[in-house]
């Protein structure tokens, strides 16, 4: 009996082992100069098949928005919100109380303005925070925080 019961403790052990972690979406970033002092911060998610994130205009009680979170930098001024820019996806959502969910499938691009107090060489750091779900299940959700060279 003692050797079934170690047996089945190596092989629940191995099967944590094992068990990868899912990460189903990845962030990319990138600058666009549009003149001296502004420019456009580029955060792209690129999302595996089957798998959706959150737009920032969830309605409360659903799920968790993508929210982005800029550090302060001295010399730099973030303008309003980020734009969407993806295919939006709109349904009611039954996992959260047939509420009316916004989300992306494959790819969007959060695209927030931001000037420069001066024309000098510097870089924004960005937590994103953001939640996925598939058809099956959905993902706690996470912060990835981000840098992006403005130059």
């Amino acid at each position: 009996m003692k050797k079934y019961i170690i047996t089945g403790i190596f092989l629940l052990a191995a099967n944590f082992l094992f068990a990868q972690i899912q990460n189903p979406v990845s962030w990319t970033t990138s600058s666009k100069k549009i003149n001296d002092k502004t420019y456009e911060v580029h955060l792209t998610a690129n999302l595996n098949s089957g798998w959706h994130i959150y737009s920032q205009h969830t309605p409360e009680g659903g799920p968790v928005p993508t929210s982005l979170t800029f550090t302060k930098n001295p010399l730099v001024t973030v303008e309003g919100k980020a734009k969407e820019v993806g295919k939006l996806e709109q349904h009611v959502e039954p996992l959260f109380g047939n509420i009316d969910v916004k989300q992306f499938s494959n790819k969007v691009d959060f695209v927030q303005l931001v000037k420069l107090k001066a024309p000098v060489k510097t870089s924004v750091n960005v937590a994103v925070e953001f939640m996925v779900c598939n058809d099956k299940q959905c993902l706690p959700p996470k912060t990835e925080k981000l840098s992006v060279a403005l130059n």
